[in-house]
């Protein structure tokens, strides 16, 4: 279900990201920044991903994401905060939280991946080998790097990009890619 104010990732953009992630999808924990509707957490539990955490401030966004958690069964393998991005990774860098991939779908034109990428470079709730995944319109630019994270694939699907981002750790060791 689709609230008002939500922008979810289209079929087409989803499709091609999931393509992407299917090896690293199985078992993972995610995260799920800005979630919306919840539809990319919910698109890697249906993938085989073991766990996924919802954060969004918006109180419609958060019952629809719950109503899809029901509905599609995976409200007991989940966990939807109702907060603010940077405060909710506050909270799971307290909780030690870490996460195998982290989406964020910012709104778009608010210069918000740059600032989220910093506090997740700080919250530390990265696992070594995970990966961030960022949906972003063609004219918000991303830095090439981050403190710890660098920019390494980015796909374009019309005004829609997804940027990649991994720790600088993994340049120095075998692909994980």
């Amino acid at each position: 279900m689709e609230g008002l104010n939500t922008r979810p990732t289209t079929d087409r953009v989803k499709e091609s990201l999931f393509n992407i992630l299917t090896p690293r999808i199985a078992g993972s924990v995610i995260l799920d920044l800005y979630a919306g509707t919840g539809n990319l957490g919910i698109e890697a539990m249906s993938r085989g991903a073991r766990s996924a955490v919802f954060v969004d401030s918006s109180r419609s966004s958060v019952e629809i994401i719950r109503e899809n958690l029901r509905h599609t069964g995976f409200s007991e393998s989940s966990e939807v905060i109702p907060a603010d991005v940077f405060r909710a990774v506050g909270l799971l860098a307290k909780q030690k939280r870490s996460f195998d991939i982290i989406f964020m779908d910012p709104p778009y034109g608010m210069d918000l991946v740059p600032k989220t990428l910093e506090a997740l470079a700080g919250a530390g709730i990265l696992k070594e080998d995970g990966l961030i995944v960022a949906e972003r319109d063609r004219r918000d630019p991303v830095p090439a790097s981050v403190v710890h994270f660098v920019l390494y694939d980015e796909r374009k699907y019309g005004d829609t990009i997804l940027s990649f981002y991994k720790p600088i750790s993994q340049l120095s060791g075998a692909p994980t890619d």
